[in-house]
């Protein structure tokens, strides 16, 4: 049977998804995505509403991210890069810190900030040595802990902890606690330090466009819902059966597969506000912290302090909140209009849109970087993609797609039950 006769479906046209599409390619057969939505994206969209461009929650990309550069080309995404700092909303006040080395006008603002003591400062540049001399599989093989755990072991004092690494990382790890792994802390931090933090000018989905461009032999079947997976098979919502040599699961398995329907995956949520304002209270692209702990709000952005394709009449304000909270919408729009005014003094916001982002990033334990081909394969016919298999990254789900697809690959080259499918679909 030649390569592109073989029946490959993957489920799910998300970042892992397009991957495992494109290695799959690059090695002669022609998959099929089967994607319940109108279009690729998953977790990563963008709307364009009045000229402005909403991501589906607040999304950055870490220039840094191994897989990253493998798979994308940043010059064609036409990244605008964010400045290496915060600005952080405490008692009423507006500070800024960054880092100077990378962009002198941080220098002064970070001196006087008075965020954190002398030993504080002393100690971030220690991290940040520490974790540039560091390798990503040391990193994944050191003991976990939470993050507040390896913070505060690390010396770092409460104001330092509350006022800077509490809201900025929770904004990453979408949950205000820092519960999260020390392993990701590390993780995160040294793509941080080794790169930018930077967004398509065409906004995050930027980034799907380019890599089902790139896709010339893949079939999509989009507004496709699939019901369940079997070996040798995909049943769809519809009623249709589509004969599958091999599929790749690249969205929540344990919907699919009956096997798995006692394996729920854990997930953190999160909900992102969007709104026009007239003047922007922070004159550099810095992300927003709101270090007071009785607020909702997590951290805020200008989208417009980036330069974007779409045409903004004023700027574009999105709000993040990561806590738990028991709001309708209109309640939970009233809230953060109130908390922008007491906590950061802006006025005058028109609501534009909220996402609530129920599955944003997966709630594991043990969290892992690599993976072999193997460890994708849930039987010989059915492979496994996503971040949810490694840690919750983007990096993490280019890999991930990689290795189902290089699974499947390796089992037809290995010969093995290449005479079963010959049977059974001819």
């Amino acid at each position: 049977m030649k390569k592109e006769e073989y029946k490959i479906h993957i489920v799910g046209a998300g970042i892992s998804g397009l991957i495992a599409a494109q290695i799959l390619e690059n090695h002669g057969y022609a998959p099929v995505i089967v994607e319940a939505t109108d279009r690729a994206g998953g977790r990563v969209k963008t709307d364009v509403i009045d000229g402005y461009q909403l991501d589906h929650g607040f999304q950055v990309l870490l220039t840094a991210y191994p897989a990253a550069q493998k798979y994308l080309d940043f010059e064609k995404l036409s990244l605008q890069k964010f400045l290496s700092g915060a600005s952080i909303f405490t008692n009423g006040k507006l500070k800024t810190i960054g880092d100077p080395i990378r962009n002198a006008s941080l220098l002064i603002p970070t001196l006087f900030s008075n965020i954190g003591n002398f030993s504080d400062k002393i100690k971030v540049l220690r991290l940040n040595a520490m974790l540039k001399k560091k390798s990503i599989t040391d990193i994944f093989r050191d003991n976990e802990m939470s993050t507040l755990t390896y913070l505060q072991d690390y010396g770092f004092s409460e104001e330092m902890i509350n006022q800077f690494f509490r809201p900025f990382f929770s904004g990453i790890f979408l949950e205000p606690n820092l519960e999260t792994s020390s392993r990701m802390f590390q993780f995160v931090y040294k793509m941080f330090g080794e790169g930018d933090a930077a967004l398509p000018k065409d906004g995050i989905e930027a980034i799907i466009t380019q890599l089902v461009s790139k896709l010339k032999k893949t079939k999509f079947l989009y507004n496709t819902s699939v019901k369940q997976v079997i070996d040798g098979s995909v049943f769809l919502d519809n009623g249709e059966e589509l004969k599958s040599d091999f599929t790749i699961v690249a969205t929540q398995a344990h919907q699919l597969i009956p096997n798995l329907n006692n394996q729920e995956m854990e997930w953190r949520s999160c909900d992102t506000l969007y709104f026009e304002v007239d003047d922007s209270v922070i004159d550099k692209p810095l992300i927003g912290l709101i270090a007071d702990k009785d607020a909702l709000i997590n951290n805020i952005f200008y989208h417009t302090s980036l330069k974007t394709s779409g045409t903004p009449k004023k700027e574009l304000l999105s709000v993040t909140v990561v806590k738990d909270h028991h709001h309708d919408e209109k309640e939970l729009i009233k809230e953060v209009i109130g908390e922008l005014d007491r906590f950061c003094g802006i006025t005058g916001c028109t609501f534009m849109k909220h996402y609530h982002i129920k599955n944003a990033l997966p709630k594991l334990q043990n969290l892992q970087y690599e993976l072999s081909e193997t460890e994708t394969k849930l039987t010989t016919r059915i492979f496994l993609a996503g971040d949810q298999l490694l840690n919750g990254s983007l990096n993490a789900a280019m890999i991930s797609g990689e290795r189902a697809a290089l699974g499947i690959i390796k089992t037809l080259e290995d010969g093995l039950i290449v005479e079963e499918f010959t049977s059974e679909f001819n």
